[in-house]
């Protein structure tokens, strides 16, 4: 039951290794079935604040139950405890609901990214898609607090099989990170034979006119509205930024220099997320037209994931509109 209430900048590579589901799937299931491949390293740890089941940490307890340790509802003496076995030479995975995991351990955090400790940070139910649970569950600022940690990387997979790839990449990325997960289902739009690159986009569709930047549950919408948008002949390159931190710098400047302007979109608040990061990058090294698709600076609300996303813009209607301001509308 769901409970209420350095090598910094190592770039780490992991092959494909499991099939394609076709079907959508939510990325903690990813997760799920990704800590249990990343068991068989020996020296892998997972904790959790009592939401096994919903953050899918569970798959890992059935299979390593002495590896696993059930924190209770206490995400900082959770993440405390993590930093403490990355100390004696562990791997530990720890967690929660994103929204606890960050906001209610951040001290903790931030001294395991002082000590520049190897501690990996999971937080399920990200952004409004997760829903009915309301504003008090909706993490909406999570990525903002954990890119704002030096050396902390911050990873949020567009599906559920890229997710199972970061997993065991974050397995052998040495320091501080966050992976952001999803309780919605989302499409799988990555293939078993693609390498998932820490601190790499992907260009998940060419395009000259405008460059869409999506992460997480926004790729597939993004992709979506590419597909509109050719309709009316303007041509939409899609980028996924899995990891926001450390941003791929080349990927956004190329994007900007060779299409007319940005789209980012996102399911987190716009200041301090994904657009935040995008515009920085632009901001310091190659001004361009960008437009930030996401939460406007509010909390969210009480709904199912799809009417919550109309209310807050997260659709493929809104990118499309941004597309078009910023191209002046479909080319002749």
């Amino acid at each position: 039951m769901e409970r209420h209430a350095n090598p910094r900048n190592l770039v780490v590579c992991v092959r494909g290794f499991a099939k394609m589901e076709k079907k959508p799937e939510a990325t903690r299931d990813g997760f799920g079935k990704g800590i249990v491949e990343a068991g068989k390293n020996k020296d892998v740890v997972v904790l959790d604040a009592d939401l096994a089941e919903s953050t899918r940490s569970i798959k890992f307890q059935e299979k390593y139950p002495e590896r696993f340790f059930d924190m209770g509802i206490a995400e900082m003496d959770m993440v405390g405890t993590a930093a403490g076995l990355a100390a004696s030479g562990k791997i530990p995975f720890a967690c929660s609901f994103a929204v606890f995991a960050t906001g209610r351990a951040y001290g903790a955090m931030r001294l395991a990214a002082i000590s520049e400790l190897n501690v990996k940070i999971v937080g399920s139910h990200a952004g409004v898609g997760t829903g009915e649970d309301g504003a008090t569950h909706q993490s909406i600022d999570d990525i903002s607090l954990a890119r704002t940690l030096p050396g902390m990387t911050v990873i949020q997979p567009c599906d559920s099989l890229e997710t199972e790839k970061a997993v065991l990449a974050l397995v052998r990325h040495k320091g501080p990170a966050y992976l952001r997960t999803t309780r919605s289902k989302l499409p799988i739009l990555t293939k078993d034979s693609e390498d998932f690159v820490i601190g790499k986009g992907k260009v998940m569709n060419e395009g000259k006119d405008i460059t869409i930047i999506a992460t997480g549950a926004l790729v597939h919408i993004a992709m979506d509205a590419a597909e509109e948008l050719k309709k009316e002949n303007i041509s939409a390159r899609v980028i996924n930024i899995h990891t926001i931190k450390p941003i791929d710098q080349s990927i956004v400047l190329k994007a900007a220099k060779e299409t007319k302007g940005i789209v980012t979109a996102e399911d987190h608040n716009v200041i301090g997320g994904l657009g935040s990061a995008v515009a920085e990058v632009l901001a310091e090294n190659y001004p361009a037209p960008i437009k930030r698709l996401g939460i406007e600076d509010q909390f969210g609300q009480s709904g199912k994931p799809d009417e919550l996303y109309q209310k807050y813009g997260l659709t493929k209607e809104e990118i499309i509109k941004a597309s078009k301001a910023i191209t002046g509308g479909a080319r002749k």
